[in-house]
């Protein structure tokens, strides 16, 4: 019997479980609520995080990580990226050598600066040497759960495991790339959201496809200056994991991070944006690991230094475009 456990029961984790309950005989979605599992077993739908969609009978919710991981062949991490050190160790005595992980946390964890992958196998060592995989891409949860086609990268420096995973994930909608570069991937899925904040913050003051196209364009060049520091490959971020993802972020109206930033943009305080949302922006706290992790590698990233001022240092958004098209000028 072929098993998935999804360790979260967002909105993308759901969608994910949705998605790929098809591919094996048993799906286990791990919650932390326990009336949320309870809804989803009887009633068949996460009407907190993903209303609007039947989850099939193969899907179940629980909230014991033993009992999700229990004869699981494949573990797939969707929780947000500041709980995933915690979460991981409360799973890490339940874990076998023989499953494979996978990563579909877009974000870097606040102190440490670690990519989730590093957490992960940092949590494992002591047990066993990890086999994992970083899924990312240009994806909105609702549209996956819909069925919609889209493209999507499965990364590892295990060549093996990303073309397993390419063909236990691939389905008629839900198309995989495998790709031999994690560190690029994750930096890209992470700082995609930190522009995403800003491209709300554009749309919010009101400004036009211009400016838009420029902050995409230059937001581009940032993430690959640091990815590319970071040991990841600058053609990563020319793929779906990078540029593709960079777009749909900023321009998609699912985005959560583009919504803060618009929010931001006409002028709402981030306590408040933050009190009016159910699920998670991660490009909030994306934005000053990636901050601190640019300081660490001595790399410019004037979009996100700029996002952290507005985020955390009560800058106007209008103060930070100023200082952002007055930097001194440059060769592209």
């Amino acid at each position: 019997m072929s098993r998935l456990a999804v360790i979260g029961g967002g909105s993308w984790g759901t969608a994910l479980a949705l998605a790929l309950a098809p591919k094996y005989d048993s799906v286990r979605l791990w919650v932390f609520e326990p009336y949320l599992a309870d809804t989803i077993n009887r009633a068949r739908i996460n009407d907190v995080f993903l209303p609007g969609f039947n989850l099939p009978a193969t899907i179940e919710a629980g909230t014991r990580l033993d009992w999700a991981v229990d004869s699981a062949d494949t573990v797939l991490g969707v929780m947000p990226s500041h709980h995933a050190r915690s979460i991981y160790t409360q799973l890490a005595p339940h874990a076998a050598p023989d499953m494979l992980f996978v990563s579909a946390t877009k974000g870097l964890e606040p102190d440490s600066l670690l990519r989730i992958s590093e957490v992960i196998h940092d949590v494992l060592k002591p047990r066993f040497e990890a086999r994992i995989g970083v899924l990312s891409g240009p994806t909105f949860a609702r549209e996956i759960a819909r069925g919609e086609p889209a493209a999507i990268v499965i990364s590892s420096l295990d060549a093996d495991l990303a073309r397993t995973i390419q063909h236990r994930f691939a389905g008629p909608s839900f198309r995989l790339y495998t790709n031999s570069d994690p560190v690029g991937v994750e930096i890209g899925a992470a700082l995609k959201n930190v522009i995403a904040i800003a491209a709300g913050v554009c749309a919010g003051l009101g400004l036009g496809a211009n400016t838009m196209a420029a902050l995409i364009t230059r937001g581009l060049a940032e993430i690959t200056r640091l990815a590319v520091a970071a040991g990841g490959s600058a053609r990563t971020l020319a793929g779906l994991a990078g540029l593709g993802d960079l777009v749909l972020t900023c321009n998609g109206e699912l985005s959560r991070n583009r919504t803060v930033g618009y929010q931001l943009g006409q002028g709402k305080s981030l306590s408040e944006i933050l009190g009016g949302m159910r699920m998670v922006a991660e490009g909030v706290q994306t934005t000053s690991a990636a901050v601190a992790l640019a300081a660490r590698l001595g790399v410019e990233v004037p979009i996100a230094t700029q996002m952290h001022a507005v985020l955390y240092q009560d800058k106007s958004p209008k103060a930070a475009l100023r200082d952002l098209m007055e930097r001194s000028l440059k060769e592209e």
